[in-house]
């Protein structure tokens, strides 16, 4: 039961737990299947060697596996079987719970073969084919070299965008090892077995040539030696700007390495050119290889396409293509490939994938991986109270890594909402949407203006609102409320409430209530999101490490209140002022409930007194069977009852 997946580069960790019925027996093992399956026809074949499973793959006696060693973006499937010690004997055959996965990219393979093609006194020129499995784009080589025998003393690097470089700098009549790797977005992979190749020997000359070039050399050295003095007499300095630095150098001494810098996301519009952002981050797609097939949506820059990419030498995929709309503005066509140029720079598995832009034709457009279910506030209104809460919970695992991802690299996402979440057919969650532009107008009704809609002010943190900080912090209360938004299975934050109320209201410390069948520990990391201090807010690190937490422990996940509690007082604003109801009749029209008045009535509710001394437990009773309409009610029922505690003047928390 509960088969679980987490896809991390090209490993993934299985997790579930124990079958319903044991048979009436204490031995029970697993066994795990691994099958490969093809994009194009969908069929599948045995994983093969190479495949490792940790601890094992049969005969297990805990509930959790880790597979490692998968191909990169690759479509597995994993069945798991529970067996005992009869199950040799049944005569049906044996039932799996499976699960499909989706690898991300990974680090090339190994280089194969260098071969040298030139050899001069000082420089030696090599080639070499790209691996058999580059996993993505290659970004550059990197090419080590050392004197044989001397590796442990020195050695340098030096790199190339293509698959040949010529190395200069080389003493004559010395033998030479060269090994050479290659890097991704994912990093790098092995390097090649080493290749020995020996300098040609230098070849002395006298002829005048020769020696009027030694007495200029000498001249100028001792002209230069010269104004080397006088210049440190004078004190003079130097600039660090003609020095060469670390990264370009990369040279390797006493097995002292230093390394560049960590990634870091890279602003587009600090280009003085937008467009070298475009051409230096994306890879410009030929118009003729997508074929558009229907339009699955609308923006406001242009119309949302479902089409098929195909590349050369690669296989066919589905993709989701973003247009811009005709008539448009070169600065609207600056701001709309910035968003390509941001998401080119992401490469998580919750984070949705570009596969590249189309500039050069009549139609710009954005192509990016397609998500079969779409946005996930929609997806999950419409599969209302068909999941568990433990797969609620690992949706929400797999956004808070893409956003830990995000926040690692420096980006700010700004907003962080269940509508720009895509879902995919095995319910991976990535996060989307990374349009600029942001600008708070001055009416407090308003929202943030952006190249790709309007950011709510629901979905804001309180210091973003008024000040304008933005932050990994301000993306942790947006976070908060995404929580909010799954486990309400898609229902609007804050109900029917104005910005404006929800402003003052949020200021004077109210916060959403856990929604129904919330386990009280999600609701108190959504409060620990909603700090007012943003200090005090966890980081997007922690927030997976406590979502993995209950994963791996699910019994923490059954902790739920039998009346769901507001932590503060909530503001006179409510969305709908129920303490002018008089009766359960006028109270359920209020909601635009009221054809569930004889479900109350049968269950003895005749007065408003008597309804707000309901739990979830008495509301579930009522025969109603839509579980969102449960939710509204019972929702609504807390309110009525923060309402009238405002109303006498009490300030006590419920």
């Amino acid at each position: 039961m509960n088969l679980l997946s987490s896809v991390n580069g090209t490993s993934v960790t299985l997790e579930w737990t124990p079958p319903l019925d044991k048979g009436g027996r204490s031995d029970v093992m697993y066994n795990v299947l691994c099958r490969r399956c093809s994009w194009d026809s969908g069929q599948c074949e045995a994983c093969g060697a190479g495949i490792r499973f940790v601890p094992q793959q049969t005969n297990l006696a805990q509930g959790s596996l880790v597979v490692t060693n998968l191909l990169a973006h690759t479509n597995y499937s994993f069945w798991v079987e529970a067996t005992n010690g009869v199950s040799d004997l049944s005569l049906e055959p044996p039932r799996f719970a499976a699960v499909n996965i989706t690898t991300n990219q990974a680090a090339p393979s190994q280089v194969l073969a260098i071969h040298q093609e030139n050899v001069g006194q000082n420089s030696v020129t090599l080639i070499w084919q790209e691996p058999d499995q580059p996993n993505g784009i290659i970004l550059e080589y990197e090419i080590k070299f050392y004197e044989k025998d001397k590796e442990m003393q020195s050695y340098s690097t030096l790199k190339s965008k293509g698959n040949s470089t010529t190395v200069s700098g080389l003493k004559p009549a010395t033998r030479y090892v060269f090994q050479v790797r290659a890097r991704t977005s994912a990093g790098c992979g092995k390097f090649s077995q080493a290749v020995e190749v020996e300098t040609a020997k230098a070849i002395p000359r006298y002829d005048t040539t020769t020696v009027v070039w030694i007495c200029l050399t000498l001249i100028s050295g001792l002209v230069s030696l010269l104004l080397f003095l006088i210049c440190k007499k004078r004190h003079c300095g130097y600039s660090k700007a003609f020095q060469d630095s670390d990264e370009e150098k990369m040279h390797y001494q006493n097995g002292q390495v230093k390394f560049p810098e960590s990634k870091f996301y890279v602003e587009p519009h600090t280009y003085e050119d937008p467009c070298q952002a475009v051409h230096e981050f994306t890879r410009e797609i030929e118009a003729s290889r997508i074929k558009i097939e229907r339009v699955i949506g609308c923006g406001e820059s242009g119309e949302v396409c479902y089409g098929r990419l195909k590349l050369p030498g690669k296989r066919e995929l589905p993709v989701a293509v973003k247009t811009l709309k005709a008539g448009h503005t070169e600065k609207q066509r600056r701001d709309f490939l910035s968003e390509a140029s941001i998401m080119a720079q992401f490469d998580h598995p919750n984070v949705i994938r570009l596969e590249g832009v189309v500039t050069k034709s009549k139609l710009v457009m954005i192509v990016t991986e397609y998500m079969e279910n779409g946005s996930l506030d929609s997806f999950l209104r419409k599969h209302d109270g068909q999941f568990t809460v433990l797969q609620l919970v690992v949706m929400l695992r797999g956004i808070s890594a893409g956003m830990r991802y995000l926040s690692d690299l420096g980006y700010v996402h700004r907003d962080l909402a269940a509508r720009n979440i895509l879902v995919n057919g095995n319910l991976v969650c990535k996060v989307s949407d990374f349009g600029l532009s942001r600008v708070l107008e001055n009416n407090p009704d308003a929202a943030y203006t952006t190249s790709g809609g309007k950011i709510p002010i629901r979905w804001t943190a309180p210091e973003a609102i008024t000040y304008r900080k933005f932050s990994s912090a301000s993306d942790v209360w947006s976070f908060g409320v995404v929580m909010w938004e799954v486990l309400a299975y898609g229902e609007r934050p804050y109900w029917n409430m104005t910005n404006r109320d929800v402003i003052q209201s949020v200021e004077e410390g109210y916060r959403l209530p856990a929604p129904m069948g919330c386990p009280t520990a999600i609701h108190q990391l959504m409060l620990d999101c909603w700090q007012k201090d943003r200090s005090d807010r966890p980081r997007f690190s922690q927030i997976v490490g406590v979502l993995d937490k209950l994963i791996r422990i699910p019994q923490n996940l059954k902790c739920t209140s039998t009346i769901n509690r507001f932590t503060q007082t909530i503001s006179e604003r409510a969305c709908i002022d129920f303490t002018s109801c008089n009766s359960v009749e006028d109270w359920l029209d209020s909601i635009r409930l009221g054809r569930y008045q004889e479900n109350f009535a049968l269950a003895g509710y005749t007065s408003l007194g008597m309804v707000m001394r309901m739990n979830m437990e008495d509301v579930q009773n009522l025969g109603i069977s839509l579980v969102g309409h449960q939710r509204k009610i019972l929702t609504s029922i807390q309110i009525m009852r923060s309402q009238l505690l405002s109303t006498m003047g009490s300030r006590r928390h419920l």
